[in-house]
């Protein structure tokens, strides 16, 4: 009998073409279907809950695959972790019902991103964030976070390529917080029920650009109303960002 089965991962994206399978480039998707495949001697094909680009990474991912394996689902990890290399790991796994769909049943998500803000760089640090050396008003920032919650057109915040139907999301969440030793790292977390092309990205960008002083946090709503990507600030690179958390209904 054919299972339908979700299986929590988490990677380290250093290494990836991001997640979805590619002719050039191995991805997250392509090591965990062949995995797969040599684990349970079938033709594996895996769902992902999020077309994370390349050198992101993700804490919480969810991911199902259709499989006739005897192979107990809680047992699964266990036995695909012996496969994988150092940099992905399987958490766990459980059955779910025939229609469950890791990206198209997913409610919401969450991600975080981390900017390394200090004069120098730390090697244990600025492979998992953005190193900005210069002062960065993280006052300003953790202030004008909140204004990019609420649901709105964010189409000034997609990056180009973007292939979705609507460009109407709800953002149920933006904070940035400060820690470290010397209050160096900046963190900020974004929920949503759904997310546009770059978003988080061109979100954090645009919140480095208003610590820098270089954008008004006054600005953003007409910001987010005029739908202009020039508007907003750059693009932060993929190396800061994390998938923090997916979000179901499963009852």
């Amino acid at each position: 009998m054919t299972k339908n089965i979700a299986m929590r991962i988490l990677y380290d994206g250093t290494h990836y073409h991001g997640w979805q399978r590619q002719k050039n480039g191995i991805t997250v998707q392509q090591v965990l279907e062949d995995t797969l495949s040599r684990l349970t001697g079938e033709t594996i094909s895996v769902t992902g809950c999020s077309r994370t680009d390349a050198g992101v990474h993700a804490l919480d991912y969810v991911l199902n695959f259709r499989s006739h394996t005897t192979i107990p689902p809680d047992r699964i990890p266990y036995a695909v972790n012996h496969l994988l290399p150092d940099d992905i790991s399987a958490v766990s796994a459980w059955e779910v019902p025939p229609d469950f769909n890791a990206r198209f049943s997913a409610r919401g998500k969450r991600y975080i991103y981390r900017i390394l803000n200090a004069r120098m760089q730390n090697p244990f640090l600025t492979r998992y964030s953005w190193h900005l050396p210069y002062p960065l008003d993280a006052k300003v920032i953790c202030a004008a976070a909140p204004m990019l919650e609420g649901k709105h057109d964010f189409s000034a915040f997609m990056a180009a390529g973007g292939d979705q139907k609507t460009t109407v999301r709800t953002v149920t969440v933006c904070r940035a917080e400060v820690s470290g030793e010397q209050n160096e790292i900046i963190c900020v977390t974004v929920e949503a029920d759904a997310f546009l092309y770059n978003m988080v990205r061109i979100m954090t960008g645009t919140l480095a650009e208003i610590g820098m002083g270089r954008i008004d946090p006054d600005d953003l709503p007409a910001i987010i109303k005029s739908g202009d990507r020039k508007r907003c600030g750059l693009t932060a690179p993929p190396q800061g960002l994390f998938l923090k958390k997916v979000y179901y209904d499963l009852g």
